[in-house]
């Protein structure tokens, strides 16, 4: 598996960065994963390290490929989801740590994605989008029902309402989990916090994430500072990792 890699977070204009991000990678598999901690929660820095730790510690201790990817991301997930629960289990439920994430496995010439929030995945082939994650968010719910366009909904006063998160209340939270995505030679895909792609386009990203001539991590810090640049001076946590496909 013939792959290049990358990670950037940047504080943005906050006192901490929530965010947390990882790209792990072996000879048959990686992983990119990228968990958001909930500044409107405590602890939300620690619900982001304990979310990206279980699911990374559960990919390192898997036979790879993982049989059954699907399966992987959900139980990956509900564990990590439970462990941030357990840790806030003596708060108030309003102050109950929290985060959201965006976990992306990468085996045998194709992705598959596991979301929960408003943390996406993003995969790009020569300059476009090819499909990205829909967030679980009040505003995406507006977009589906054709209330609101995708325009309208980077101001919108409900951006930052999430409908579910790890973390918080001890149901499993809704996640999207999504089949197998096949990518072929040049494909990159984009693990992010909604800092990092609030204030830029679809149509920007992909262009900036797959410039050609560029490295991959030059592109993925070109991305970086257009976010904090766009969103200044009230930027977030800005994290990403991005991958591109070489071969198998």
């Amino acid at each position: 598996m013939q792959i290049e890699y990358a990670k950037v977070s940047a504080l943005g204009d906050r006192h901490d960065n929530q965010d947390r991000g990882a790209v792990v990678v072996a000879e048959d598999a990686a992983l990119m994963l990228v968990f958001d901690g909930m500044g409107g929660h405590s602890d939300g820095a620690l619900a982001a390290e304990i979310g990206l730790k279980f699911v990374q510690d559960a990919f390192t201790a898997s036979n790879l490929p993982i049989l059954d990817p699907q399966g992987f991301l959900y139980m990956a997930l509900a564990r990590a989801h439970d462990e941030v629960v357990r840790i806030g289990a003596d708060v108030a439920i309003d102050f109950r740590p929290r985060a959201t994430c965006a976990v992306c496995l990468i085996q045998e010439s194709g992705s598959f994605w596991g979301h929960i929030g408003d943390s996406r995945i993003y995969h790009m082939r020569d300059g476009n989008l090819v499909s990205r994650s829909r967030d679980h968010s009040h505003v995406e719910v507006l977009i589906q029902e054709g209330a609101i366009t995708e325009e309208e909904a980077l101001d919108h006063p409900m951006r930052n309402f999430v409908e579910c998160c790890i973390g918080g209340d001890a149901a499993v939270p809704d996640m999207s989990i999504t089949r197998m995505k096949p990518l072929i030679a040049g494909d990159v895909l984009l693990a992010c916090s909604d800092g990092l792609w609030s204030g830029i386009s679809d149509s920007e990203l992909s262009q900036l994430a797959t410039r050609k001539g560029m490295s991959l991590a030059d592109n993925l810090k070109a991305l970086s500072m257009k976010a904090l640049t766009a969103n200044a001076p009230y930027s977030d946590n800005t994290t990403g990792t991005a991958l591109r496909w070489i071969s198998a």
